[in-house]
């Protein structure tokens, strides 16, 4: 039951109302606001993860070049170290037909020069033969082909190419058959 005072006092009846209409509305207002933090909080979460991500793609993209960098680093020194291992094969060429010690201490240097531009990451071209490519070779001129078969090919090779890991560093200077 009822309090008999309270009910017939109307401006506390209109108070409490007042009251409790204040409170819902207050209520109601935390609610939103709540619910407007929560999503702030989602956008934030979301841009993080973002961010992260793409911190981490930066990451990893920057380590594969960096590690590009890393294995072509020395073609600057491999290029400028090709003109002497020319003059070594030329020497050994010319050296085989005259005094054997000379022809020996030759052969030792460039077989030694040799195994520490291949231990390093030097590959020769092979040209021998092979149809000529424009990617790897360059032609210096075509003569005619000694055979059908050879049209089209490469003859001779005037100065090999090289591969450091893989990638072009010098092409292959050869004659081609026509």
């Amino acid at each position: 039951m009822s309090n008999p005072v309270e009910d017939k006092d109307p401006k506390k009846n209109k108070s409490k109302k007042k009251k409790e209409t204040e409170d819902m509305v207050q209520d109601e207002a935390l609610t939103l606001e709540i619910n407007k933090l929560k999503e702030e909080l989602d956008e934030a979460k979301d841009k993080y993860l973002r961010l992260f991500a793409e911190f981490d793609n930066y990451k990893k993209r920057n380590t594969r070049e960096r590690f590009e960098l890393i294995k072509t680093a020395a073609q600057e020194t491999m290029s400028a170290l090709l003109p002497v291992l020319d003059d070594f094969e030329r020497a050994k060429k010319s050296a085989e037909a005259g005094s054997e010690s000379f022809s020996e201490g030759v052969q030792l240097v460039y077989n030694k020069l040799y195994t520490t531009l291949h231990n390093l990451g030097l590959k020769v071209m092979d040209t021998d033969g092979v149809e000529f490519d424009l990617e790897f070779h360059d032609a210096i001129t075509d003569i005619p082909a000694p055979t059908e078969d050879m049209k089209g090919k490469i003859i001779d090779t005037i100065e090999r190419g090289y591969l450091l890991n893989d990638k072009i560093i010098r092409h292959a200077k050869v004659v081609v058959g026509k």
